[in-house]
């Protein structure tokens, strides 16, 4: 396996740090940024100058885009992107400040779009590439009181299902990887709304007291960190780049189960889509 260099946002935690961390023991390089690039400072002085770091808020176009340029300007070349930096709200959706929702749609929905946006020329210019986006299950499956986590990634799936075909003639990858929930600090860094009294008694008010339980949402997930980033890893060596990775068992027992109510649904739903066809129309297929 050749070397290669990696650009990873929200490399001080999580899935980040421990993608960080296995790169730099097996010899690539990374231009690692962070909102706290000094978070990463133990890893600097063991490795040198193989690792590359920048102070990022990815919310902040303009400096995203320049710390882009200047990672690309001093390595030359960056074979893959990791696009890790999000977090998670949670409440029902009367319960957000205007201020929380913003904030949640700026960090893991528009901040990737515009990440993506600022990698592609360099890629397309160097012949080729890979982006990996960290999605989730929640991209897929929902649960009361996830709506604003979920239209972040539910949203940036769309993004990338279509950015997916623009860009394959070009030779860039891109997988999205949807893991469960794991054993990071996910769970502590979630952004809980201010509760309702009416929500109590609902879905929503029976998650609520899960999730703000002592342990938190991921103490006890079934995912394991470690083994995920090795997936990560893995998954950049398969040719062509796999659509998706969807890691954890409750990942793929989520999903499963919620595909297969939406193409229930959907097959229940086939004669009426049809009977609304002109008599006289072409059939005609969405491009997949």
């Amino acid at each position: 396996m050749s070397t290669r260099t990696w650009f990873i946002t929200g490399a001080s935690s999580g899935f980040g740090r421990a993608m960080t961390e296995r790169l730099l023991e097996r010899g690539d390089r990374v231009a690692a940024t962070a909102r706290k690039p000094e978070r990463l400072s133990d890893l600097a002085g063991k490795h040198g100058d193989r690792l590359w770091t920048a102070a990022l808020d990815v919310t902040d176009t303009a400096t995203l885009r320049a710390v882009v340029e200047k990672a690309f300007a001093d390595h030359g070349r960056i074979d893959v992107i990791v696009s890790n930096a999000g977090y998670g709200t949670y409440g029902a959706a009367e319960e957000f400040t205007d201020e929380a929702i913003e904030a949640q749609i700026a960090t893991n929905l528009l901040a990737p779009v515009q990440l993506t946006r600022a990698v592609l020329p360099h890629l397309r210019a160097q012949g080729g590439g890979r982006i990996v986006q960290l999605s989730s299950a929640g991209g897929q499956a929902v649960f009361p009181g996830g709506n604003l986590y979920h239209a972040t990634k539910w949203g940036i799936e769309g993004f990338f299902e279509s950015v997916i075909l623009e860009v394959a003639p070009f030779g860039i990858g891109i997988t999205l990887v949807e893991p469960g929930v794991a054993r990071t600090e996910f769970g502590h860094s979630l952004d809980v709304a201010p509760a309702l009294d009416a929500y109590a008694d609902t879905p929503v008010g029976q998650m609520r007291q899960y999730i703000e339980a002592p342990a938190g949402i991921t103490a006890n997930g079934p995912g394991d960190p470690d083994r995920i980033a090795d997936a990560i890893l893995a998954s950049v060596d398969v040719s062509p780049a796999p659509r998706r990775l969807t890691l954890g068992s409750d990942a793929y027992q989520s999903v499963h189960a919620a595909l297969t109510g939406r193409i229930e649904e959907l097959e229940a739903s086939k004669d009426l889509a049809f009977s609304t066809d002109f008599a006289d129309s072409p059939a005609t297929e969405w491009a997949s």
